[in-house]
């Protein structure tokens, strides 16, 4: 029971990677505050929570919008009296060639990956400076660091969130506060699904075990950096991608 009692939001929780920490979180111990846009998903992931005996909360919440994130964090610190986990998860993709992209694929993208993971951070924040402890987890990817073909908007986001990680591990590092990131390479969810079969099989080949991962990879790499373990990772950018970096 590695997070016995303690009250985490994950935003994007009602499927994929996000699902998957949050069941984690839960078995571990965790109040696990379900935060997703999809009510059905976010729903139905906080009653498998509650059908294993575990807390849980679900907020509906559009994390591009300023006011809903504050009243939700306001309505969990005023529930529970505190917030001790923030995993940054939700995460939107709208792909296509740069001389293609349009305004509205890249600001969708903009708007849910750079902006709400902003948005959920500084709604948070003051939260663990007062009690000077805490633990924030953003989500960025392999593309952050490599970029890749199509995703102009998604690899900008991804790798925006590599910055703004090591930017606040400085800024909060010395208030108790733990700033890292995950960084997942092809892990398969509903998102990777939907890539082409042909692509799917280059990609495993390019992976030195290969194969892709699985949601519960990534769900023990949030564990990790959520738990006491992790005291001394700050501004740690956690690759879980098979070595396909390498």
């Amino acid at each position: 029971m590695r997070l016995k009692n303690k009250v985490a939001i994950i935003t994007g929780a009602g499927n994929g990677l996000g699902k998957a920490g949050a069941l984690k979180f839960a078995k571990e111990g965790a109040v696990v505050i379900v935060v997703d846009y999809d009510q059905e998903s976010g729903e139905t992931v906080k009653e498998e929570i509650v059908q294993m005996d575990c807390k849980a909360d679900f907020y509906k919440v559009d994390v591009s919008n300023w006011e809903q994130v504050k009243t939700m964090v306001e309505n969990v610190k005023e529930k529970y009296g505190t917030i001790d986990i923030l995993v940054n998860n939700a995460g939107v993709t709208a792909d296509s060639f740069l001389v293609k992209m349009t305004d509205k694929q890249w600001d969708k993208v903009i708007d849910v990956n750079l902006k709400g993971v902003f948005n959920c951070t500084k709604a948070v924040a003051p939260i663990m400076i007062e009690k000077k402890e805490g633990k924030i987890i953003n989500t960025s990817s392999v593309v952050g660091e490599q970029g890749n073909v199509g995703q102009t908007n998604y690899s900008a986001t991804k790798a925006g969130v590599i910055g703004m990680t090591k930017t606040w591990a400085k800024e909060l590092g010395y208030k108790g506060i733990n700033v890292n990131a995950v960084a997942p390479g092809y892990i398969m969810t509903e998102m990777v699904s939907k890539v082409p079969e042909k692509v799917l099989e280059k990609i495993r080949n390019k992976v030195p075990f290969k194969k892709l991962g699985e949601p519960e990879d990534i769900a023990n790499a949030y564990l990790f950096l959520a738990s006491s373990e992790s005291e001394y990772c700050n501004g740690t950018i956690l690759d879980v991608n098979g070595g396909i970096s390498i």
